[in-house]
């Protein structure tokens, strides 16, 4: 598992975090809801490891021996087609963990997981997991919650291929990313500019349609001035004009 940096601990030593890092990871809502000695025991025995912009993580298949959590950057699960053509599945945001279905099935991976810009992961070894749940009995049920959060999810994405228009979709995913990944515009005018550096064939992917049926939706709703295209990606001039654009589709 290549990484930029790998930070080992000593037993008892303190976990060594930016306050960026460590922010994102107290402050989820999953997380925080947790008692403070769970949370002090994840911590204690949590790694990090710092990987730079596309550094393989793993590869789908790898041995699933960690849970893993995102603490700055962002994580790319991804696929790929026969043809080896890579997909984009999703993106892991700053706060969110991931990986613990596999680690308890011992399949492998059944992704491909790389770093989107430079990224800092949180990661906690399967020993160390089965240990966590011996010395607290309410980790089982938080897993158990992070896992019908995460099925909530898979169902509402479903859904929405099934029943909601290209347009639906990608306003909601835009949405989505302003509020996780935006800053303001700045001198190129009002808005929210999404810094998750996106290709059109990565965004296609997320909304499930091909770039240029992608390409003719951006424009149509950059037309109505909600959205601004730029070389550097996409800003969001009008994130409630995008909600509506998803809550009429329901």
């Amino acid at each position: 598992m290549p990484a930029e940096q790998a930070c080992p601990r000593r037993p008892g030593a303190k976990l060594s975090l930016r306050n960026q890092e460590r922010e994102a990871i107290t402050t989820d809502p999953w997380f925080s809801a947790l008692s403070a000695s769970l949370r002090h025991d994840i911590l204690r025995r949590a790694r990090v490891r710092r990987h730079p912009d596309a550094d393989v993580i793993c590869r789908r298949g790898d041995p699933a021996d960690a849970w893993l959590a995102v603490l700055a950057g962002a994580v790319r699960i991804g696929s790929h087609t026969p043809e080896d053509r890579q997909i984009t599945l999703r993106y892991v945001e700053p706060g969110v963990w991931f990986g613990e279905v596999e680690m308890f099935d011992l399949k492998g991976r059944p992704y491909d997981v790389l770093a989107h810009g430079k990224t800092t992961l949180l990661r906690v070894g399967r020993e160390d997991v089965q240990q966590l749940l011996v010395d607290h009995p309410e980790f089982c049920l938080a897993l158990l919650r992070l896992q019908s959060q995460r099925a909530r999810q898979l169902y509402r994405l479903a859904e929405d291929l099934k029943t909601k228009s290209l347009r639906a979709r990608i306003a909601r995913q835009l949405s989505q990313l302003a509020r996780t990944y935006g800053e303001p515009a700045g001198a190129s005018g009002p808005g929210v500019r999404i810094a998750l550096r996106l290709r059109q064939n990565e965004l296609a992917d997320l909304v499930g349609c091909s770039r240029q049926r992608l390409n003719q939706e951006l424009k149509l709703i950059e037309r109505d001035r909600t959205i601004r295209i730029e070389p550097g990606g996409v800003v969001v001039c009008n994130d409630q004009a995008l909600r509506q654009i998803y809550e009429r589709a329901l």
